[in-house]
């Protein structure tokens, strides 16, 4: 399953993130490794997402969520 779909107010946990090099390393050093829980605070259409990552927000792209791979959390 890939982060674009999941629902608002739903969590996951990241499996793999597929994504260029410096972009995986960028969202690495902001705290999105693997096993990671992501909660989807808000989706704007197309993949584009507010989440909740170790209890900081971030907002992610539709380029950024089709290439993270998730499995729901619980």
């Amino acid at each position: 399953m890939l982060l674009k779909d999941i629902k608002i107010g739903e969590s996951c946990i990241v499996e793999k993130i597929d994504l260029p090099f410096l972009m995986e390393q960028r969202l690495e050093s902001l705290g999105m490794t693997k096993d990671t829980v992501v909660s989807v605070l808000n989706s704007k259409g197309k993949g584009i997402m507010i989440i909740k990552l170790r209890g900081s927000r971030f907002a992610l792209g539709y380029n950024m969520t089709k290439n993270i791979t998730v499995r729901k959390a619980g």
